[in-house]
């Protein structure tokens, strides 16, 4: 189901949660809406859904606009962060639930909603759990049957707001990849809201990082963390530094040192670089490099972490493969390989 999200602003009590966004979506895709608090990606998942309405714009569901259609006429499937199961009922009458309150005339025969929960718990590797109850399972199956009671009913789109919020970073991890699996599997059109970019990167074959209550980019993996389009989404995605520096003829410079990146042309004079911590080498020569004095060095994993205050002030953040770097301390030189401008005025502070 192809889904076409056209000029759509929202207005609580004439706050402004959406400014004129666009958005299609193609079908069978999974979707990642990315952003901080109030940047209004739940707004636009509600939307979506059926939960709100647009107070311009409109929602078109393939050719048909679905503005102002209600969340069952839509045949959404929805999943929560906390789950939402009904506590009294046991995981079989969960995943049922959807299909037993349909119409006399569109409900399936009670053979056939039993065929079904067996199919999906096998589906989400709960195979016969029926007769438990929510209290029995862990959060992670928990969420597992959450997810097999929105696709029961056959839905048109899923949509999952944070749906991995309220469990631990390795059950999320675990989940994350089953989830992907099971798309991949059921084909479905898929849209989640997180606000988790690790998240987002790994899941999602498109990332729409939002703030503001507007689109700042759309793409791939790829597209966002390696050519993000905004001062703003560079922050956001990923780890960073920003360098106050200057620019002329193309050439970047922070203080008197030239250094080996360089900007897009229609940039000059003042700007701003913005780095990431493994593309930042340590050399021994000064020239051409960021003089700077290490203030904290801690092992990560396979790597090691460095805090640098550079000589005019500012904190960079360094990352280089542990093996190939003894502990390092005091003065050093930064030569970035590789960096991001923009305009001094140009937007953008994640948070």
């Amino acid at each position: 189901m192809d889904i076409s999200i056209r000029n759509v602003r929202k207005e609580f009590d004439r706050y402004p949660a959406l400014h004129d966004v666009s958005l299609d979506i193609r079908s069978g895709e999974l979707i990642a809406l990315l952003g901080p608090s109030g940047s209004g990606k739940t707004t636009l998942l509600r939307l979506i859904a059926g939960l709100e309405y647009p107070s311009e714009g409109a929602i078109y569901f393939g050719d048909e606009d679905a503005s102002d259609r209600s969340v069952g006429e839509r045949n959404v499937g929805f999943v929560f962060q906390h789950y939402a199961l009904f506590k009294h009922m046991t995981i079989g009458a969960n995943i049922a639930f959807g299909l037993k309150v349909r119409p006399h005339d569109r409900r399936p025969p009670r053979v056939e909603i039993a065929r079904k929960v067996s199919e999906l718990l096998n589906l989400v590797h709960l195979p016969g759990l029926e007769r438990r109850f929510p209290s029995q399972l862990s959060g992670g199956q928990r969420q597992r049957v959450a997810l097999a009671r929105a696709l029961a009913i056959e839905p048109r789109v899923l949509l999952l707001d944070e749906p991995f919020g309220a469990l631990d970073a390795q059950v999320r991890r675990d989940l994350r990849r089953w989830l992907r699996e099971v798309h991949d599997q059921t084909g479905h059109t898929t849209v989640f809201v997180t606000h988790d970019q690790e998240e987002a990167l790994e899941l999602a074959d498109r990332v729409v990082v939002m703030s503001q209550g507007r689109i700042e980019q759309i793409g791939s993996a790829d597209d966002v963390y390696d050519r993000p389009s905004s001062p703003f989404v560079f922050s956001f995605i990923g780890e960073s530094s920003e360098l106050p520096v200057s620019v002329r003829g193309g050439q970047v410079f922070y203080g008197d040192a030239a250094l080996s990146v360089t900007a897009n042309s229609g940039i000059e004079g003042t700007a701003r670089l913005f780095l990431r911590p493994h593309d930042i080498e340590i050399v021994h020569d000064g020239d051409g490099a960021i003089a700077g004095k290490v203030t904290a060095s801690h092992r990560d994993g396979g790597l090691r972490r460095l805090d640098v205050v550079t000589s005019g002030g500012h904190r960079i953040e360094v990352t280089l493969p542990a093996a190939q770097c003894p502990d390092i301390a005091g003065d050093v030189y930064l030569s970035p390989s590789r960096g991001q401008v923009y305009p001094a005025g140009a937007d953008g502070k994640a948070g």
